[in-house]
């Protein structure tokens, strides 16, 4: 259970979680997230989007004092009156990605691959065309070798024959966890980054530059993506009501639907109590 007072940081997923499903934030969420700031606890985003969508990251949570975003593997502190200040950039080399593909592949069959390798404005992904995926006017179609020639940022990976979850779990009993980290964030696709990548560990750069406990963060998401900052956060863990089931059952406490405003909701009643 969330414990009394208040936390020292407060970090929050956005798509799914803070974003509603017509990819938009509330006036009343931002409201609430400023009297956040103003109560003196620092907002961080902890995101799963590229660097890439730094520009839609900031407009969607303006609050926040720090972006965490690819998962972990980019971390950014926003609140230098000199501009931002990168403080975690990781890759996974190219060589590296095409052999894990390689494993997974002969364990799953062909493979739908898509890979986030540039940190410019805007960037599309490269790789294999999915009509699944949601955001089509930044992809790029190139084949596997263009994409496995340098180091990526975050790879995706999916096939026909298999529920994402279960391309997961055959995907971690493949690849060890010092080779890459894998997760999946509600895209349909598995997601592949560099070893030592997650929310957890991107947050752990933000409380070690502010000096703030573990135990000390609350923090709110909706996907397998969010776990290992559940495991991580002490202060309170929460769901919204439309989380995947393993996120709900990590959870201390549920709120409201991203599209009620779930986390606005629970911060407002945490800030007026």
């Amino acid at each position: 259970m969330p414990r009394p007072g208040l936390p020292k940081l407060i970090a929050t997923d956005l798509d799914g979680t803070l974003v509603r499903s017509d990819d938009t934030v509330s006036a009343y969420t931002h409201q609430v997230l400023d009297r956040v700031r103003a109560a003196g606890i620092p907002v961080v985003c902890a995101t799963g989007r590229g660097p890439r969508l730094a520009e839609l990251t900031r407009n969607d949570i303006r609050a926040a004092d720090f972006l965490v975003m690819a998962g972990g593997g980019r971390v950014v502190d926003q609140s230098d009156p000199a501009g931002p200040v990168v403080l975690r950039d990781e890759r996974l080399p190219g060589e590296v990605l095409a052999h894990l593909l390689g494993e997974l592949e002969a364990e799953v069959g062909p493979l739908t691959v898509m890979v986030e390798a540039s940190d410019e404005q805007d960037a599309p992904l490269w790789g294999d065309y999915h009509p699944s995926w949601p955001y089509q006017d930044r992809f790029e179609e190139r084949s596997r070798a263009e994409c496995l020639s340098c180091d990526v940022i975050k790879a995706f990976a999916r096939t026909a024959d298999h529920h994402v979850d279960e391309l997961l779990a055959t995907a971690r009993r493949i690849i060890p966890p010092q080779v890459a980290t894998l997760t999946q964030a509600g895209l349909g696709f598995i997601e592949i980054c560099p070893p030592g990548v997650d929310k957890a560990t991107g947050l752990t750069v933000v409380a070690e530059r502010l000096g703030v406990d573990p135990a000390e963060v609350l923090v709110f998401g909706d996907m397998p993506n969010d776990l290992p900052m559940f495991a991580w956060a002490g202060w309170a863990r929460v769901a919204v009501s439309n989380a995947h089931p393993e996120v709900r059952a990590a959870a201390d406490e549920v709120t409201l639907r991203n599209d009620d405003d779930g986390v606005a909701v629970y911060l407002d009643r945490l800030l007026s109590r």
